[in-house]
């Protein structure tokens, strides 16, 4: 991805003031334990070539010979299409040389790589793609969503609401993240106030805002140390597991089917080989309906594979158990009617989640620059950050919207915190 020196400097400005330097969240995986994939920021290659936007099955002879694309990931389920798609061959039926993902210790040590041309294709956080973008300078693209919900809010069990967390520690992920402002709407709507700096007062009715590897979060809340914490699965899962904590609320039931984690290239990617953009996202598409008409075997390969070092247990938890009596009856699924998904797997990514996104992350606090979005045009976003075709045509070509439990491209927002 070629930027210019200046632009360089301004992002490594960027990310030291805004904790995604190494430095200040060296998380996801240094406390995972590793997985036979690892290689810290130092990048493989993810064999690559992809065809159009016609489907080619594995195993058969791929249309077109797109040579080597090089794919970067967080061990998390946010990127299990990405993985699945390596595991099961569909970067090769799209005609790609497919090796295997590399593994990256932070969101800091994965865009850098991105943006040092090491990796071409990298999941990353929705908020943290505009931010790149209109903050940084850096000519990124996404092409698809990764996934939709996929996260929770999980607390000590002496937790039994969101307004039991006044005087509270609340640990966040990242701050250019959808956990943040999802977190910020719910104790809003429940009278309370998200500070960053200070110490929380119950009687204030003010909650303590921190940022904590995620690797970190289960034993955080455990020990004590944060009453809550909001993340993507297989953490939220993990701690149920383990007995550490409970779902307090599913962040996919205060904003329905919320993206999370979108695909994201250059936009000298798009520009140097059309084909293997479309065969990007139509490889990505096949994995998704992979990852949905079987589960359990996606997350025995995400186990089995090594591409997520977590236990198999909270692997599958995270993407089978959702719609369960315990959910209702606890408070953790108030929306029973949205009939949503712990974590949804479509590639379309729809204009006007991106324009409510933008304008949530302009009343949602931030510690770091966040002055770019004060002239940012909220209706305009998406038109220069997405491409949305390559998703419509993947869709077309995997079978349809039906075929991903979509009704149509347009969709009207829904949020209830």
């Amino acid at each position: 991805m070629a930027i210019s020196s200046s632009n360089r400097r301004d992002f490594l400005r960027l990310v030291a003031g805004t904790g995604l330097a190494a430095t200040s969240a060296p998380f996801l995986l240094a406390a995972c334990g590793g997985s036979s994939n690892s290689t810290g920021a130092t990048s493989t290659l993810l064999g690559s070539t992809l065809p159009g936007s016609t489907s080619t099955l594995a195993g058969t002879t791929p249309a077109l010979d797109l040579g080597a694309v090089r794919v970067g990931y967080l061990p998390i389920t946010d990127a299990s299409p990405l993985l699945v798609a390596h595991a099961t061959g569909a970067f090769d039926a799209q005609g790609f040389d497919a090796a295997s993902p590399t593994l990256f210790r932070s969101w800091a040590d994965l865009v850098e790589a991105f943006q040092a041309e090491q990796v071409d294709v990298v999941h990353l956080l929705m908020p943290l793609a505009v931010q790149l973008r209109f903050g940084a300078g850096l000519p990124v693209k996404v092409v698809a969503w990764n996934h939709t919900n996929g996260s929770a809010l999980t607390a000590a069990d002496r937790i039994g609401s969101v307004t039991d967390l006044a005087g509270e520690t609340v640990a966040i992920p990242f701050w250019w993240s959808i956990h943040n402002v999802v977190l910020q709407k719910l104790l809003r709507a429940n009278g309370l106030t998200p500070v960053i700096e200070g110490d929380a007062s119950k009687s204030d009715g003010t909650v303590k805002l921190v940022v904590l590897p995620p690797a970190d979060m289960v034993p955080a809340l455990a020990s004590g140390s944060i009453a809550a914490f909001i993340v993507a699965d297989p953490f939220n899962a993990l701690a149920e597991v383990k007995g550490a904590g409970k779902i307090l609320r599913f962040t996919g039931d205060v904003w329905r089917d919320h993206a999370c984690c979108v695909t994201v290239v250059s936009e000298n990617f798009l520009s140097s080989a059309p084909d293997a953009g479309q065969g990007l996202v139509n490889a990505l598409a096949a994995s998704q309906l992979t990852i949905a008409d079987d589960r359990s075997a996606a997350a025995a390969i995400l186990s089995d594979g090594g591409y997520l070092p977590q236990p198999v247990e909270a692997i599958e938890r995270a993407l089978t158990h959702y719609a369960t009596e315990e959910y209702f009856t606890s408070g953790a699924i108030v929306n029973k009617e949205w009939s949503s998904e712990r974590i949804g797997f479509q590639p379309y990514a729809f204009p006007s989640y991106t324009q409510e996104l933008v304008t949530a992350l302009k009343d949602t606090v931030i510690d770091g620059d966040r002055s770019f979005l004060d002239s940012l045009d909220p209706a305009s976003v998406h038109e220069q950050l997405v491409a949305d075709g390559l998703a419509r045509a993947a869709i077309e070509a995997n079978g349809g919207l039906e075929r991903f439990r979509l009704a149509s491209f347009e969709r009207v927002e829904t949020i209830a915190p």
